[in-house]
């Protein structure tokens, strides 16, 4: 590993990026253009049906957002021409050959001239289609691969997946690979291929029923649960982005390889500036529905550390990474960025942060009124939260279902309405209960040498600072991240 500027190694560089308008792929491509304007070109992959709706998609969904704020207060009028001299937005897709680009032109061009490749696409759902999971998270990675080697001048291949990968695993989760066909729970007979067919021979029988399009997505749903959880993952994004990493370290060859593994991604900690965030994650939903006073209950171990990191952290370590293992033919190294080992923060000190920020910044509701906030019940075990909602929800259901019935229907609106809540939020809880009592801590060894020999080198630490241990939570969590997620909400 040898490490030099990273600005000056991003001077001149043609990156691929694909998933171009994903949260993390967004923060990544304002980075580069913000700190290093020099940068040659962004190939910026996204899904659309050709070049006029690629180009507003990109436009509507990164560049007018808040993010590019610096970028235009820097540049006014003439932003999008700068971003159309540096950018070249591209429809295509991973699940397709030469990753869907049409124009053979342009893939030709992209193969002389791309030097990196940061590959984000993916499905984040926890219970997406199977269909769908596989063909982006697992099988999407072939087609990177494959590309990646046409690619004359490639340095590196960045690949982004999830420290989850690792399942529901106690203790320290080291940094290293899933070989092919290994498996969680020690079960036999993981065949990737196997899983496709699997996949196709389901969806094939589903349609020669006539299957309703719910009826096929609703199965496809269970049927990615069901495969997940026979090989030990808890849940369908998990497994098959597992398998995606697999696949790539079996078919890399010579290229040198990057898997970048993040915790729970939250705002912004630094840059572009604090607290930007888009879309609500499963411990902002937990804030939000206590701030709305929604919430009666929190479920989960008080004693748990959550593993949580900022999103501009993980972009500037991505960036280091590429730089630092540039040209290292047929290396694979994986980094786990987080903040479990070097600075922990529990469940409770995350539930307290919340609890004092909508005491002293109340919601207002829809009528203009602020939303009065106390204490809440914690349910520290399943078979806690079991009794709660048995004695709360489910006795009081099935009185309604007595008093519906001898009432001749009278209360079916309510009846089904209080039945589909309480299915929703078991769903809920089956999905993301192994978090809520999750008990591993992601080791960092890697990325804390990366930080280490960053900072001996003296490359510019203050400008890709990844390192979790200058972070104040309580300072982060009440001014930063929950203001961030309550202005998201609002917008």
């Amino acid at each position: 590993m040898e490490l030099t500027s990273v600005l000056k190694f991003l001077e001149n560089r043609t990156i691929l990026v694909t998933g171009a308008t994903g949260f993390l792929a967004k923060i990544f491509v304002e980075k580069i253009l913000r700190v290093q304007p020099n940068v040659k070109k962004l190939y910026l992959l996204l899904r659309a049906k050709d070049n006029k709706a690629a180009l507003q998609r990109f436009n509507t969904e990164a560049v007018a957002k808040d993010l590019f704020k610096l970028l235009r207060e820097k540049y006014g009028a003439n932003l999008n021409t700068f971003i159309s001299e540096k950018a070249t937005i591209i429809p295509g897709d991973i699940t397709c050959e030469n990753l869907g680009v049409k124009d053979p032109n342009l893939v030709q061009q992209m193969w002389r001239e791309v030097d990196v490749i940061v590959n984000i696409a993916a499905t984040t759902n926890f219970d997406e289609r199977y269909d769908v999971a596989l063909d982006l998270n697992t099988f999407g990675a072939i087609f990177v691969v494959d590309f990646a080697k046409k690619c004359s001048k490639l340095k590196v291949l960045l690949h982004v997946s999830t420290a989850f990968v690792s399942g529901e695993k106690a203790g320290l989760i080291l940094e290293t690979p899933y070989n092919m066909g290994e498996t969680l729970n020690g079960t036999s007979g993981l065949d990737i291929d196997k899983e496709k067919k699997v996949m196709e021979e389901t969806l094939k029988q589903l349609k020669a029923e006539g299957s309703s399009e719910n009826s096929i997505t609703s199965a496809m749903k269970e049927l990615g649960i069901e495969r997940a959880r026979k090989y030990g993952w808890p849940n369908t994004y998990v497994f098959t982005k597992a398998m995606g990493e697999m696949l790539l370290g079996n078919l890399k060859e010579d290229i040198p390889l990057v898997i970048l593994r993040p915790t729970i991604i939250t705002s912004t900690f630094q840059e572009p500036f604090p607290g930007w965030v888009e879309g609500i994650r499963t411990i902002d939903s937990l804030a939000v529905g206590y701030g709305k006073g929604k919430l009666t209950c929190f479920l989960g171990d008080p004693k748990a550390v959550i593993d949580v990191i900022p999103a501009d952290m993980v972009v500037n370590a991505m960036i280091v990474s590429m730089m630092a293992h540039a040209d290292e033919r047929g290396s694979q190294i994986i980094y786990q960025v987080g903040s479990s080992v070097s600075n922990p923060i529990d469940f409770t000190s995350l539930q307290d942060y919340g609890l004092r920020y909508f005491r002293e910044n109340p919601w207002i509701n829809k009528d203009g009124k602020p939303v009065i906030v106390g204490k809440v019940t914690v349910l520290s075990t399943m078979d806690s939260f079991h009794r709660y909602m048995a004695l709360h929800y489910l006795l009081p259901l099935k009185v309604l279902e007595i008093v519906n019935t001898t009432l001749c229907q009278y209360f079916q609106g309510k009846y089904l309405e209080l039945h589909r809540k309480i299915n929703f939020v078991m769903r809920l809880i089956d999905l993301y209960g192994p978090y809520l009592f999750f008990k591993g801590i992601f080791d960092d060894m890697n990325t804390e040498k990366l930080r280490r020999a960053a900072k001996e080198a003296g490359i510019e630490i203050d400008v890709f600072n990844f390192d979790p241990k200058s972070i104040n939570w309580e300072d982060y969590f009440m001014d930063t991240h929950v203001p961030g997620v309550v202005k998201y909400v609002f917008k």
